[in-house]
């Protein structure tokens, strides 16, 4: 069905992985049409409450395909518009899904491939992943969503150092300064990942889905927004079935079983 991913459902869990590997999961035209497609079909179906994103080969992804931007725009590419119809498109796409997002991570996470990682609701790294902006050795500003989300995970400074630097960090500077959830032994990010987007599966998908909204308008809320936005969300995580199965679990003494309704 794909030719630059590749899908698969294992119970509630959709896994995504970019198969690129000869060009280190380049970003292409191809590629950018069928993550979207799959995130559409992991978005629309009922029976998946997670996602893993993850990179086939030595890396999770060095970003754009350069060659094939160059191919098609000649050699004055208005990236602008480029950015809008993919990358854009795609990280408000994964950031509006209602269901968690980890991604695996290993080997090098460069340019929009970072920008991807940061998309996504948690991260874990394998100890040989590689962090880089990036951009600015090709004389460019950071995009998808690079400028939006890594100021609000290690603050302006470090944001400012890495985006105009362009330097390469390792998982456990990563895992330091909070740009990663978790670090792992080198060859296990995918498992590791897999185990953690399947925990997230058997919680109050609804829950989770309020959550993330509610975290991620936080930064543009101020305090009595974002107190009724929790009223708000609570509101409607009150009249599900997982909320009622959690209380009922609580007083029984067990552990809930969780369907996400």
């Amino acid at each position: 069905m794909y030719e630059t991913i590749s899908y698969e459902k294992s119970g509630a869990v959709a896994t995504v992985a970019l198969n690129r590997p000869k060009l280190l999961n380049a970003f292409n035209g191809k590629l950018h049409e069928e993550i979207h497609a799959a995130f559409e079909d992991a978005d629309e179906d009922a029976e998946v409450r997670a996602v893993l994103l993850r990179g086939e080969g030595r890396g999770f992804s060095a970003g754009a395909d350069l060659g094939e931007i160059v191919e098609k725009g000649g050699e004055n590419p208005d990236l602008g518009e480029y950015l809008r119809g993919t990358y854009s498109r795609l990280v408000t796409k994964i950031v509006g899904m209602e269901k968690p997002v980890v991604a695996a991570l290993h080997g090098p996470v460069y340019g929009a491939g970072l920008g991807i990682a940061l998309a996504c609701d948690l991260r874990v790294a394998a100890e040989d992943a590689k962090f880089s902006v990036a951009f600015i050795k090709i004389g460019l500003m950071p995009d998808a969503g690079i400028t939006y989300f890594l100021p609000r995970m290690i603050g302006l400074s470090r944001a400012f150092e890495m985006s105009m630097l362009g330097e390469d960090i390792d998982a456990d500077e990563a895992r330091r300064i909070g740009l990663v959830s978790r670090v792992v032994a080198e060859g296990s990010a995918a498992e590791e990942g897999a185990a953690l987007a399947d925990r997230l599966s058997k919680l109050p998908t609804r829950a989770l889905a309020q959550m993330k909204s509610a975290l991620h308008e936080s930064f543009d809320a101020d305090l009595a927004q974002a107190l009724e936005r929790e009223a708000a969300g609570q509101t409607a995580c009150g009249y599900t079935s997982d909320h009622k199965e959690g209380v009922a679990a609580f007083f029984d003494k067990r552990t809930p079983a969780f369907t996400g309704e």
